[in-house]
């Protein structure tokens, strides 16, 4: 949570009755848009940039773009990110806010940049593992330094020249998977990166976008990619909505009888779908209509309630929505049986440890539930109000925010929710009362 944030807590009211929400102002996408200004960087002329998100977070990745010699220009909605001829080195530590996107790209971004750079965050990020690109980093010639033999930010790195790799990941996060394609394209040969599970892949879409070599092979599933030879072309994108974001509303609606919300101009990329499917198999009714197609597939999605959801296990595809995890829980706190998280072991190294902060405010609810090192088990059942700690997660307190609507709820700890969703509560204001 920033400093400068001045939101501390919420009350929230049960929901009147059914709601039917079309939201055109749900959040842009805050991973796309942290690429934006770091990509922006890889090209040699002004990337155009509508619909950015202002979020804390997300500032701060523009922010660190312009202490690196970026001009950035806005118009509206619209910003002109005009790169420097050459990377220069910053006067001051480069802050990251809460964001572990940030942190983690920017690592692989300046590893190849001659120069020396500080990396640090708030009081959250500063204590989450760091070494999982650290180490591989190291391993091609980076030099990054930090506290905990550079697991813990500040970290401090002294760019330089990067060897070609082979990498086959043991976590399939697209954190990790990003900062070693930025860390390839600086490199002196072919790279070849791997996961077991394909992460969200918005790095190697619009890396290909500005017309970089990153090539999946889906059969062996490595990805090559080639050094750049020449500076890329410039962004020209609009940043879409958030479907982490508006799964939140989605989740709204399949537990509000007879309820209905549209989510506009969201991608529909299918690494970042995964908890609306999860959602259909729940019972909800879920509608999917693209329009656009560049550097994302980007359309509308419909949910209405379906009437009472089912228990689901859930234990596939788990890096494709573990952000939505939270938010799911509520649905999986309201179903009809006995639901499973597994093998989502990430959880717990997110801005809070998400299955002790989801185990945690849902037993304060009333609801039987236990956790796992990877997951947890929850029996639906019926959720009362409590008063949660959001442990300074924005995800944890817009999820228990949902589940409000249905005996209200007291919300600890709701700045944090400025870094994601500034505009939450008041399309959340649109369905209950809000207290803030």
């Amino acid at each position: 949570m920033s400093s400068s944030a001045s939101i501390k807590k919420a009350s929230i009211k049960a929901a009147a009755g059914k709601f039917d929400l079309v939201c055109s102002d749900i959040a842009s996408d805050k991973s796309i848009s942290h690429r934006c200004a770091m990509f922006s960087l890889l090209s040699d002329r002004s990337s155009v940039v509508r619909n950015f998100l202002e979020g804390e977070d997300t500032l701060n990745s523009l922010n660190i773009a312009k202490q690196l010699g970026a001009v950035v220009e806005k118009v509206g909605d619209t910003l002109t990110i005009t790169p420097p001829p050459l990377l220069g080195e910053p006067d001051d530590v480069l802050d990251c806010g809460n964001a572990g996107t940030g942190m983690r790209l920017y690592c692989g971004l300046l590893a190849g940049v001659k120069g020396s750079f500080v990396l640090t965050g708030d009081k959250y990020l500063r204590h989450r593992p760091m070494l999982r690109v650290v180490k591989p980093l190291r391993s091609i010639g980076a030099r990054i330094d930090g506290r905990e033999e550079g697991n813990l930010a500040p970290l401090c790195i002294r760019g330089g020249d990067l060897k070609a790799f082979r990498y086959e990941s043991p976590i399939d996060s697209a954190q990790v998977k990003s900062a070693l394609i930025l860390a390839a394209l600086r490199a002196d040969g072919v790279s070849y990166y791997k996961e077991s599970l394909l992460s969200r892949d918005h790095t190697e879409r619009m890396l290909r976008g500005m017309g970089a070599s990153v090539e999946l092979d889906s059969e062996t599933g490595w990805i090559e990619i080639s050094p750049l030879k020449a500076p890329l072309e410039p962004l020209n994108i609009t940043v879409p909505a958030d479907p982490s974001s508006g799964f939140f509303f989605a989740v709204a609606a399949a537990i509000v009888p007879n309820s209905r919300v549209v989510i506009k101009s969201v991608t529909l990329n299918p690494t970042r779908i995964e908890a609306y499917r999860v959602l259909e198999r729940m019972g909800a009714d879920v509608r999917y209509a693209e329009h656009e197609n560049t550097y994302e597939p980007i359309g509308d999605i419909e949910v209405r309630y379906g009437g009472q959801l089912q228990a689901v296990t859930v234990e596939e595809n788990i890096a494709w929505l573990i952000d939505e995890l939270p938010a799911l829980s509520i649905a999986m706190a309201l179903a009809e049986g006995t639901s499973r998280v597994r093998n989502a072991k990430e959880l717990r190294v997110k801005e809070s440890d998400r299955i002790e902060s989801v185990v945690g405010g849902l037993g304060a609810c009333g609801i039987e539930v236990k956790s796992y090192e990877d997951g947890y088990e929850i029996v639906g059942g019926k959720l009362h109000k409590a008063a949660i700690d959001s442990h300074g997660d924005h995800r944890i307190a817009m999820s228990f925010a949902i589940a409000g609507l249905v005996d209200g709820m007291e919300i600890q700890d709701t700045a944090c929710i400025d870094t994601s969703f500034p505009n939450f509560f008041a399309i959340l204001s649109q369905i209950t009362g809000v207290e803030i």
